[in-house]
């Protein structure tokens, strides 16, 4: 016998304490992405609706909901870079995160150092192990099945460029739990860490 199912139209409200959708798609990489303003104003901030999306050529992409200055920014001037939010980065990643004026940098504000790119003109964070320097190929305003469009925008970027510190690198093949990656749960406060012991492989049929 199968558990009772509690069911929900989003339209009508889910009519719990919080609202379940982010915690049931969990947990999820987390965009901690650089940009320079037209200004040549620095700023950094997580987005927790962020993944890859293509090999060749490879795509990342970041969900802004509201036009905020990563958006703009994007926009503005064609780049911004991902950089790995880490568990010894957590507390650095969550302070750039707070809700300051365009002109504040993120990168002081977190205590955070802007180590430039090869690739484009944004700085990447030099204490992330991993970072990938994207030129935007698209930014998209997202719509409902009914065509009203939404106040969220994806911006997709092109990875011109990758920088993996070298330790994480074992025999030449990328250790994605050694990098310690931090992932965003639901709630207002749940994040998750990857560790060794929770690795499993299994091959694809075939």
């Amino acid at each position: 016998m199968t558990d009772s199912m509690y069911f929900y139209e989003p339209a009508s409200g889910h009519g719990l304490p919080h609202d379940p959708f982010n915690a049931l798609v969990a947990p999820r990489p987390i965009g901690w992405v650089s940009t320079r303003g037209a200004d040549g104003i620095l700023n950094l901030a997580p987005y927790s609706f962020f993944n890859a999306f293509n090999y060749h050529p490879p795509i990342v992409g970041f969900s802004s909901i509201g036009y905020k200055d990563s958006v703009r920014n994007a926009q503005a001037t064609g780049e911004f870079c991902w950089n790995l939010a880490t568990r010894p980065l957590a507390e650095a990643m969550n302070a750039s995160c707070a809700a300051v004026a365009p002109e504040v940098d993120e990168f002081e504000l977190a205590g955070l150092t802007p180590e430039p790119s090869r690739v484009v003109n944004v700085p990447r964070v030099a204490e992330s192990p991993v970072s990938l320097e994207c030129k935007v190929s698209q930014v998209l305003q997202l719509a409902g099945a009914d065509g009203q469009l939404a106040d969220t925008w994806v911006v997709f970027g092109e990875v011109v460029g990758v920088h993996i510190a070298e330790h994480l690198l074992k025999d030449g093949i990328y250790d994605t739990a050694a990098a310690q990656p931090i992932l965003r749960g639901g709630g207002p406060a749940d994040y998750f860490q990857v560790e060794e012991a929770q690795r499993f492989q299994m091959y694809r049929p075939g």
